[in-house]
């Protein structure tokens, strides 16, 4: 089973959702020092060069690696069918089994590709590999109230608005209230 959860992946019409290979470090590494400035506070800048060579992205491989054996975080690229591009990714976060069968969903499509409706194509096939291969029962969404976009999202997906839960996040050293937004199989 293991050895299954460390190939899943997903193509959609536009869209290739994998985890990242070693073989991805330039792609990685362009896509992170060419981002536009933060856009919002949960939005990244430009990544220094330093952050960016061989050995961080081999390092950051073997922490993907590691979850996904662990089955508690599984990270996927977002990668575009047509020319290959990393676009950002998508997570299945805080993977919980017992009698929960959980993750918290969570995406980042990078700001110089916004509004190219990758966030919704990415996150439909998230949910079909938490459902279909990793066999949750639920996936939960924690969305700013502020975040428009990533509402609209979640609604399209099918999420279902279940409150608001209060000092949620540590962002930018500030608690932050969330949406909580979930759906089941």
């Amino acid at each position: 089973m293991k050895s299954l959860k460390l190939q899943i992946f997903r193509v959609t019409p536009r869209l290739i959702i994998r985890p990242l290979v070693l073989e991805d470090h330039e792609n990685w590494r362009q896509a992170y020092s060419s981002l536009r400035p933060a856009l919002n506070e949960w939005d990244e800048s430009p990544w220094d060069d330093k952050e960016l060579t061989l050995q961080k992205f081999k390092q950051l491989l073997k922490m993907q690696r590691d979850r996904r054996i662990k089955d508690s975080y599984y990270e996927f690229g977002i990668f575009r069918k047509d020319d290959g591009v990393l676009v950002g990714s998508v997570n299945l976060m805080d993977v919980s089994r017992g009698i929960f069968q959980n993750a918290y969903l969570g995406y980042r499509v990078f700001n110089n590709f916004w509004g190219q409706g990758y966030a919704q194509e990415a996150c439909k096939a998230a949910k079909t590999i938490a459902f279909k291969d990793l066999k949750l029962h639920r996936l939960e969404a924690a969305i700013s109230p502020e975040n428009k976009k990533s509402i609209q999202v979640a609604k399209a997906l099918g999420f279902h608005k279940e409150g608001l839960s209060r000092k949620r996040l540590l962002v930018n050293r500030k608690w932050r209230d969330m949406l909580i937004y979930a759906l089941t199989k």
